[in-house]
């Protein structure tokens, strides 16, 4: 019998799906993903944590994730909608924002550890390359590998902002200094008053400046909510400082109180009526008709 070769059709693809349904969904970069769960046999069992970052319209996810067999689960999380208790109230996804997440998760972590005193990180940023080191005595420090899921790792992306500032709070991260702001490719060296100009918004109070002296109209409806605030170029980099001292100070999460719950009404099915009861039931409308005719 001579060899044929098959030829797939259209219906066979139209068919043909990805094995794992996140990948076909665009979710999940699962070569990454074995590569940040997959801990060595020698380690006998002890998580391997990552350091997980997700962006949306609104909001900015830092979560200490480490994976088991039946799936993720999260040692501590924080999340730039709970900026404003610290004091930030307007522009919760920019970059010096994701830094301030950054900084909440580390601390948070690290205070449910037991380690919030041993490793303090760097307590005022100034926008230099450090990583977190080792203590000659005690625990060592709590390591996570930075997950970054399908976001684009271009310099300056606002994913490393949530890493520095994870880093900065006390938390080891392996990670270099390539893709923070104010990296020069040529000279291979990182200016550390650019980097720290983004941490403390310096980039958004000059961008207003620019736009408040060019078009007023323009300003007042960009940054109407920063206007309503109060908050201008001038006192954009306090407010950030203040946020940092603030979530130092107490990074506990702040639960806000549950209404309580009304008792439910029960509710009873009426019982059903027999054949019996049901044409009675008849009879007395019939006479109760004749009567009200009368």
């Amino acid at each position: 019998m001579p060899f044929t070769k098959l030829i797939k059709n259209k219906a066979y693809y139209k068919r043909y799906q990805v094995k794992f349904r996140r990948r076909r969904e665009g979710k999940t970069d699962y070569y990454a993903r074995k590569r940040l769960i997959v801990q060595a046999k020698n380690k006998y069992n002890s998580p391997k944590y990552r350091l997980v970052v997700r962006f949306t319209n609104t909001d900015v996810i830092c979560q200490i994730v480490y994976a088991k067999i039946q799936g993720d689960f999260v040692l501590a999380s924080a999340y730039s909608h709970e900026l404003p208790k610290y004091g930030v109230k307007v522009g919760l996804t920019n970059w010096a924002a994701a830094y301030c997440t950054g900084l909440l998760v580390a601390r948070r972590v690290l205070t449910k550890l037991g380690l919030h005193e041993q490793y303090e990180g760097i307590v005022e940023a100034d926008g230099e390359y450090t990583v977190t080191e080792s203590n000659d005595e005690g625990a060592r420090p709590f390591k996570a590998f930075l997950d970054v899921g399908l976001k684009r790792t271009t310099t300056g992306a606002k994913v490393f902002a949530a890493m520095k500032g994870a880093s900065d709070g006390g938390i080891y991260i392996p990670h270099s200094e390539r893709r923070f702001p104010g990296y020069d490719v040529e000279s291979k060296e990182l200016d550390a008053e650019v980097l720290r100009k983004y941490i403390y918004g310096g980039h958004v109070a000059d961008y207003m400046r620019e736009l408040q002296e060019e078009d007023p109209e323009k300003y007042s409806r960009h940054f109407s909510r920063f206007i309503a605030s109060g908050v201008d170029a001038d006192t954009l980099e306090d407010m950030y400082k203040n946020a940092h001292v603030a979530i130092r100070a107490d990074p506990s999460i702040k639960l806000s109180p549950k209404p309580k719950e009304e008792p439910k009404t029960k509710y009873y099915r009426k019982k059903r009526l027999n054949a019996k009861q049901r044409k009675d039931k008849i009879r007395q409308r019939i006479a109760a008709a004749e009567r009200a005719s009368q």
